[in-house]
């Protein structure tokens, strides 16, 4: 049964070390350090591992609480009921968990709060729109996190972040910010801005 316990543990370890890069940024964003964003960013390589281990381990896991018992002829009294931990609705709670923890990268932009900004605009030829080159983001949530930041700041227009393209697409007036404040901001992220044009 100790087992049992071993394989579900293992199962949540590794669904969760498979999303911890796209967690950290969420984390950090609640915990107001967007220093911490990029800390686990270098996961990220072994996600395809640790999604495969985390389905390898709970399939087994599942086969084992799933598969005939073997009947053993004695007089002795083994219909003991499991404990929580051990029986098949734990794995049932547990399993789901996994899998919404293994999609996460997918859906942790709604863990963003939307900036509605009012922009008032006096003069159009300070309208300026620079692209910043960015390194270390991995997933969508750090795309966001970067967005986030950056729309902290007056005079910013829009920020377009992909996480694909390793980029930032900054509008912004520059009567009120200027290249060198966003780009300390992309950088209090965590993820560093390498290149801008």
């Amino acid at each position: 049964m100790k087992k049992d316990n071993k394989l579900i543990g293992a199962g949540l370890l590794t669904a969760f070390a498979a999303s911890l890069c796209c967690i950290t940024p969420v984390l950090a964003l609640v915990a107001g350090t967007s220093g911490l964003a990029s800390t686990f960013s270098w996961l990220e390589a072994f996600r395809p591992y640790f999604i495969s281990l985390t389905i390898l381990v709970l399939g087994f896991a599942w086969y084992q609480k799933l598969k005939p018992q073997m009947q053993i002829d004695c007089n002795c009294e083994t219909d003991e009921k499991p404990k929580f931990l051990q029986s098949k609705m734990f794995l049932g709670i547990v399993t789901p968990f996994a899998i919404v923890m293994l999609a996460f990268p997918y859906y942790a932009h709604i863990f963003y709060p939307k900036t509605e900004k009012q922009i008032i605009v006096v003069d159009k030829s300070n309208i300026q729109k620079v692209e910043f080159t960015i390194s270390g983001m991995t997933c969508e949530s750090c795309g966001e996190h970067v967005n986030h930041e950056v729309n902290k700041l007056t005079g910013i227009i829009s920020s377009n972040a992909s996480f694909e393209n390793g980029n930032a697409i900054v509008e912004f007036d520059n009567s009120k910010t200027n290249i060198s404040k966003i780009e300390k901001e992309i950088n209090s992220t965590g993820y560093f801005v390498t290149d801008k044009k």
